[in-house]
């Protein structure tokens, strides 16, 4: 909804799977790491078993995000450069799930932070519903990520996101208004 307004979207899942695939910078330390059974027949990762790994033990996820996101972090800074470049006015929007996970707004620099917030039990039957995870399994890698609270303290901007879709609308208008008068008033990032 903020891309079809005229935000510039950088997309840190997008650049993980880029950066995670055969060829990709990470590829090759993943396999290395978590060995051949996270290699699906096709020779790309079975993102399956990765998961089922790293979900089921700490420092085997704090292993693949060593692997992962600093190449993440390097792909995301040179999209920003390229959309600075490309219009110096542009609103760059940084999707980044993990962004509590990954060292708050100073790790990335940003103006300001949006967290689109859901009810714990919500994101639950959404991951059930959307992506065919059991509830135990969904409840998990809610669990693995950072507390609702946490995000929310981020937050210099809510959205709430626990009602349906058509309800999102006007918030994400309030929102982008709210984004067009940071940038009038000067701020960068």
């Amino acid at each position: 909804m903020l891309a079809a307004r005229g935000a510039v979207i950088v997309d840190a899942d997008a650049i993980v799977r880029e950066v995670q695939a055969v060829g990709g910078p990470a590829y090759g330390g993943i396999v290395e790491r978590f060995g051949p059974g996270v290699v699906a027949a096709d020779g790309s990762l079975d993102r399956a078993a990765l998961a089922a790994l790293v979900f089921a033990d700490a420092a085997a996820r704090a292993d693949l995000g060593a692997l992962t996101y600093p190449h993440v972090g390097a792909a995301m800074a040179a999209r920003v450069a390229e959309a600075g470049a490309a219009d110096p006015s542009a609103i760059v929007v940084l999707d980044i799930p993990l962004l509590a996970e990954r060292g708050g707004r100073d790790a990335y620099g940003v103006a300001a932070v949006i967290v689109v917030d859901c009810p714990v039990d919500e994101a639950v039957r959404r991951l059930v519903a959307a992506r065919g995870f059991s509830e135990a399994d969904a409840r998990a890698r809610v669990e693995a990520q950072a507390s609702r609270e946490q995000r929310l303290a981020l937050a210099d901007y809510v959205i709430d996101n626990g009602e349906p879709l058509e309800a999102l609308e006007p918030q994400v208008e309030a929102c982008w208004a709210w984004l067009l008068g940071l940038r009038e008033a000067g701020h960068s990032g």
